[in-house]
């Protein structure tokens, strides 16, 4: 079994490992890169293979990273079956939707600036790229080991990041590879915690946060707490890009808890996200995931997708409307790296008030305006114009769908006789530190995945 690393080798976002063994070939993963201008060009480059050779695809979960692709792959000839668990399965269509609607929007903007006698943009792929892709999909319970080609078999686990999210086991050639995915944190709202794993000849593993350990969980809602405490006092709105998929629905699972201590009987509180909309119709379809406090918590008032003074935006001018408010107002919006969607107009009609509070609750990566807003930037450019940063800024990292450093180590400690390990989905600082820690007390060397390079199990 050869595994061969094309995406999110070295870096987060653009998930893609090419696994033969059998005598066939299988992706883990086909993720859209997120960040800067020129590592988004990336996606529209040549697949390092033929996409017509790949056997099947198995998806991990379905945050743009890791699905953000498939279209593109169907498109240029994979014509093979996706497998991805049940509940991934339900929010692929609505992620890449909205990923060909946003492709398409920028790519006309784009063009409406284009000079005299520069090529005309298109778009990534079109809705009905995503149509013809998701006519592939095979959708699969956890727990259960599946053949999905001669010779290779998979099982999905609960990895705990966020709804339908999968560890990959993988069984060909005699060997057992596990694919981590992406890995929640144990104690996540709504979520069960990440299954442990006792055997594998060869591990795959993320490393987002391999450097650094995240703060208390309670400790960061505390913070948001007094977020919301100083923004009434001081009559302003609160901005918080989040991700359509998972900490969308753990905020309004905050706010259903804290009601009354936070006052927020006294907010508009705005999702101002159609997908986010969309998603909780799959939360609330896949009820029988949740964890044993969350089923409880769905016996109760308030219920935290129906909050009594909670608006869900839908059109156009639904969002427009909300920017004629200069106080009072929690908004919660995409994109989670404020790279794009709604939350980018609520920045610029609120980026330049004082009393504004804007609120990072996830990863930023590099290249993207979250990121530059994290790191203490003073002027932005938005859609060509440069914008003074007044508003307040809170990162709060106790939030995060990924396991830390701790978590990670102990996820990994749970193999028998420390196996054979490639980290992926970090950047070298994280990944380096967690290799190293990993070393120090397990005695093993740790094989950091670059594009091009390979490893066998």
């Amino acid at each position: 079994m050869r595994i061969h690393f094309h995406g999110a080798a070295g870096e987060v976002t653009g998930s893609l490992h090419l696994v033969e063994a059998a005598g066939r070939r299988i992706l883990l993963d086909c993720g859209m890169l997120q960040g800067s201008p020129e590592q988004e060009a990336r996606n529209a480059e040549p697949f390092n293979f033929d996409a017509a050779s790949i056997d099947a695809l198995v998806v991990s979960h379905a945050h743009i990273d890791h699905v953000g692709r498939i279209p593109l792959l169907v498109k240029r000839g994979f014509k093979g079956p996706i497998f991805a668990q049940a509940a991934t399965a339900d929010l692929m269509p609505i992620m890449l939707l909205d990923a060909a609607s946003l492709a398409e929007n920028d790519a006309e903007r784009a063009n409406r600036r284009r000079r005299p006698g520069i090529p005309e943009i298109a778009p990534l792929y079109l809705r009905e790229d995503v149509t013809d892709a998701m006519a592939q999909v095979r959708p699969l319970p956890y727990d259960t080991r599946t053949t999905i080609a001669p010779g290779v078999d998979i099982a999905f686990r609960d990895a705990g990041h966020i709804l339908g999210s999968s560890i990959v086991e993988l069984w060909a050639d005699g060997k057992k590879l596990v694919f981590s995915g992406d890995l929640g944190p144990k104690g996540t709202p709504i979520l069960r915690d990440p299954t442990p794993i006792a055997q594998a000849d060869l591990v795959l593993m993320e490393s987002t946060y391999g450097d650094r350990k995240h703060r208390e969980r309670m400790d960061t809602v505390r913070e948001l707490g007094e977020v919301f405490e100083r923004a009434l006092a001081e009559h302003g709105n609160v901005l918080i890009p989040a991700f359509a998929v998972g900490r969308s629905q753990e905020l309004l699972y905050w706010f259903a808890q804290y009601f009354d201590a936070w006052k927020l009987a006294r907010w508009q509180i705005f999702l101002d996200s159609p997908m986010a909309a969309k998603v909780i119709g799959v939360y609330e379809r896949h009820v029988e995931l949740f964890d044993e406090q969350a089923r409880a918590v769905w016996q109760h008032q308030p219920l935290p997708f129906k909050l009594p003074n909670l608006h869900i935006s839908q059109s156009i001018d639904d969002s427009m409307a909300i920017n004629r408010i200069e106080g009072g107002a929690i908004i919660i919006a995409g994109s989670g790296m404020a790279n794009g969607g709604r939350i980018v107009h609520h920045l610029k009609h609120n980026l330049g008030r004082r009393n504004a509070h804007v609120v990072f609750p996830g990863y930023q990566a590099q290249g993207t305006l979250g990121r530059r807003l994290v790191d203490g930037a003073q002027w932005v450019r938005i859609h060509g114009q440069d914008y003074r940063v007044n508003a307040q800024r809170h990162t709060v990292g106790g939030l995060s769908a990924h396991a830390d450093q701790s978590g990670l180590l102990a996820w990994y400690g749970q193999f028998e006789g420390a196996p054979p390990l490639a980290l992926v989905h970090g950047e070298d600082r994280a990944r380096e530190a967690l290799a190293g820690e990993i070393h120090e007390r397990d005695g093993r060397e740790v094989f950091l995945a670059r594009p091009g390079r390979f490893i066998d199990a």
